[in-house]
C-alpha cells in the first residue's frame, strides 16, 4: 500500500445495512471456518521473514514459500522480474471448467526494514495479530492462499482461469511490476484485489475508488550574487519559488477530490550568497484521470508570471500510480459483496480511499467495464505502516467466506 502523503479514508459511500439476501451457504462457510488455524499458521510464517521492497534475500525466501504453496494448489507458476528495486512477481495459473477469467492480486513487500521481523516477530494478543506487514499485506497473501484452499475444499473449479499475480515492489509504486499487472489484468473479467481494508482501524470495508498519484516538481533558475555587496546583481530564486508556490497552492479541485500539497523545498547555498537555485517538490492526489492534463495545463500557464525579473521557471508533472476511478462494474461489485457479507448478518462498508494500489494498474480506462475490479478483500485491520500495525483475527472467516463466495459467485456469470 503506497502512503507517501498519507493514506486516508475519503468517504464512505452511505448507504443503509443491506439485509441478509439469503441464509450463509453453509459449505463455504464451513470451509472458511477450517481455514482459520491454518490461515494463521501461514501468516505467522510471512510475517517472520524480513521482505521490504529491495530486500532481496528475504523476498526470495518467501517467493520460493509462495511458490510450492501455489504448486500444492494445482497453478502453473512463473515469475517476471521487478528489476527496479528488486525480486520476482509470481504469476499462478489454473484452468477450470467454466468460462469467466478471474485474477487474484496483492503484493508480499513491506514497508519494513531488514531484521524488524526479528525485533517484533508475529505475536497474537486481545484478539489481534501484529508484526510487520500482518495486514498490509501479508495478511491478503495469506488470505489469496487460503481461498484457494476452500476453494480445493469445495472442489470448485467453475471458474475459466483463476490467476494469482504477487508482486514485491509495491510499497514502491511497484516500479518493476506495474506493466505485468497491467498486462495480465487486461485478459481477465474479474480482479479481486486484497490489500487490508482501508477505513477506521478495524472497520470491515472494501474498497471502490482509489485516488492516483503524481509528482509534482517545480524549479527556479536565477543569478546568484553577494547578499552583501551586490543584492542587486543577483536574481533570488528562493522569492521567486515562494511566489511561484503561492501561484499554484489552488490547484486542487476539492469537488474533485483533486489535492496538490508543496512537501518539499530546497534552495540556496550559504547566508551571504543570493540563491541562484531553488527546488520544490509536491504531491497530486486524484480520482478523476482528466484531472492530470488540467493541472499540468494550469501549471505552466501560471508560472509565467514572475515576481523576480529574469529567473528561469519550469513546472512538471510526473505520472504515478493512476487511480481506480469511480465505474459501475466495481460499485455493482461491491454491492454484490456487502450482499454476500449480508448472508452472515454483517455489514461491509464501501469506501473510497486517498492513497493509491495496484488495482489503479489493474482498471483498464479504454475498457471501464472489464474487468470488473474490487479493491481492500484482505484482513481487516489498522495502522498500517506503522509499529503497531494489526490484523483483526475475528475477520479471519467471514473475510475469506466473503472472497471464496466472489469467485464461486463471479464464475457463474454468463460470458460477456
Amino acid at each position: 500500500m503506497r502512503t507517501n502523503a498519507g493514506l486516508a479514508l475519503a468517504l464512505f459511500l452511505a448507504s443503509a445495512p443491506v439485509p441478509a439476501l439469503a441464509a450463509p451457504n453453509e459449505a463455504v462457510l464451513a470451509a472458511a471456518k477450517a481455514q482459520d488455524g491454518p490461515y494463521r499458521e501461514t501468516l505467522k510464517g510471512l510475517v517472520d521473514v524480513d521482505t521490504g521492497t529491495g530486500d532481496v534475500p528475504g523476498l526470495s525466501t518467501v517467493e520460493a514459500i509462495l511458490t510450492a504453496r501455489l504448486k500444492a494448489s494445482g497453478l502453473t507458476v512463473g515469475t517476471r522480474a521487478a528489476p527496479a528495486f528488486g525480486g520476482n512477481t509470481l504469476i499462478g495459473t489454473r484452468a477450470g471448467k467454466g468460462t469467466r477469467r478471474i485474477m487474484m492480486l496483492v503484493h508480499y513487500d513491506t514497508v519494513f526494514g531488514t531484521g524488524d521481523a526479528a525485533k517484533r516477530p508475529y505475536t497474537e494478543r486481545d484478539g489481534r495479530a501484529y508484526g510487520p506487514g500482518v495486514a498490509d499485506a501479508k495478511g491478503g497473501v495469506a488470505m489469496i492462499l487460503h481461498v484457494l484452499a476452500a476453494l480445493e475444499a469445495l472442489h470448485f473449479d467453475g471458474y475459466g482461469t483463476l490467476t494469482v499475480v504477487l508482486n514485491p515492489d509495491e510499497e514502491r509504486g511497484s516500479r518493476g511490476s506495474r506493466d505485468a499487472i497491467a498486462e495480465i489484468a487486461r485478459d481477465q473479467d474479474v480482479v479481486l484485489s486484497f490489500e487490508p481494508s482501508f477505513a477506521e482501524a478495524g472497520v470491515d470495508a472494501v474498497t471502490v475508488a482509489t485516488k492516483g498519484i503524481n509528482y509534482a516538481s517545480l524549479t527556479v533558475k536565477g543569478r546568484a550574487s553577494h547578499a552583501g555587496g551586490a543584492p542587486e546583481a543577483g536574481r533570488n530564486a528562493v522569492v521567486e519559488l515562494a511566489h511561484q508556490i503561492l501561484q499554484l497552492q489552488n490547484l486542487g479541485d476539492p469537488g474533485k477530490g483533486t489535492s496538490l500539497h508543496w512537501t518539499v523545498v530546497q534552495g540556496g547555498t550559504k547566508p551571504n550568497i543570493i540563491p541562484e537555485a531553488a527546488r520544490a517538490e509536491g504531491d497530486m492526489r486524484y480520482f478523476v484521470p482528466s484531472e492530470y492534463d488540467r493541472v499540468l495545463t494550469q501549471a505552466c500557464r501560471i508560472i509565467g508570471t514572475h515576481r523576480v525579473p529574469d529567473t528561469q521557471v519550469s513546472f512538471d508533472l510526473a505520472k504515478g500510480r493512476p487511480p481506480l476511478p469511480q465505474n459501475p462494474a466495481t460499485q455493482a461489485l461491491g454491492e454484490r459483496a456487502r450482499a454476500i457479507y449480508g448472508e452472515l448478518g454483517s455489514a461491509l462498508a464501501l469506501a473510497e480511499i486517498g492513497g493509491g494500489t495496484d488495482a489503479g494498474y489493474a482498471f483498464q480506462p479504454d475498457s471501464p467495464a472489464r474487468p470488473a475490479l474490487l479493491e481492500s478483500l484482505g484482513i481487516v485491520g489498522g495502522h498500517y505502516h506503522s509499529a503497531d500495525e494489526f490484523a483483526v483475527l475475528a475477520s479471519i472467516t467471514p473475510r475469506l467466506y466473503l472472497a471464496t463466495r466472489l469467485v464461486m459467485e463471479v464464475s457463474r456469470d454468463p460470458a460477456p
